[in-house]
């Protein structure tokens, strides 16, 4: 039984290093014309590839949601101690968010609904203050803000 090959796509929910590994070199193989067609986990590698892209734009929403919390606390609480520290912060967030934002992702990213998020997950009051009024919608466009960094 140890000496049983395991079906790929078995593999791929019980090892998926060792699948991907394996995927890789059959797609070499079949790159440079060998016969093994049959032999590759289409479907796992087909949502593989998929969720190659989708990473990329939850990392760029989770840079630009970071960013949003960073500047509305500033906004909100410009009194605070913390308001340099919080756009200091909030610039590097819009810096990793433009390092790995690409125009194809324009359509994909909802900005009103990471911005809508950031508000919501605003704390109600710091150091006991209420936040002054803070704008509703999100005054950039996806561009400007990455070009903000």
């Amino acid at each position: 039984m140890a000496d049983e090959e395991i079906p790929m796509s078995d593999l791929y929910d019980s090892d998926v290093v060792t699948w991907s590994e394996q995927q890789a070199a059959l797609l070499r193989r079949l790159a440079a014309g060998e016969r093994v067609n049959d032999q590759v986990d289409w479907e796992n590698v087909t949502e593989e590839i998929e969720s190659v892209g989708r990473n990329e734009i939850d990392a760029v929403e989770a840079w630009l949601f970071q960013a949003f919390v960073h500047d509305l606390k500033a906004e909100g609480w410009p009194e605070a101690r913390d308001v340099p520290a919080w756009r200091g912060e909030a610039r590097g967030f819009r810096a990793r968010a433009r390092r790995k934002y690409r125009p194809s992702m324009r359509q994909k990213i909802d900005l009103a609904a990471i911005y809508g998020d950031a508000l919501k997950a605003l704390p109600d009051t710091l150091d006991g203050q209420k936040p002054r009024p803070l704008v509703p919608a999100c005054p950039l466009t996806l561009e400007e803000i990455v070009a903000r960094a």
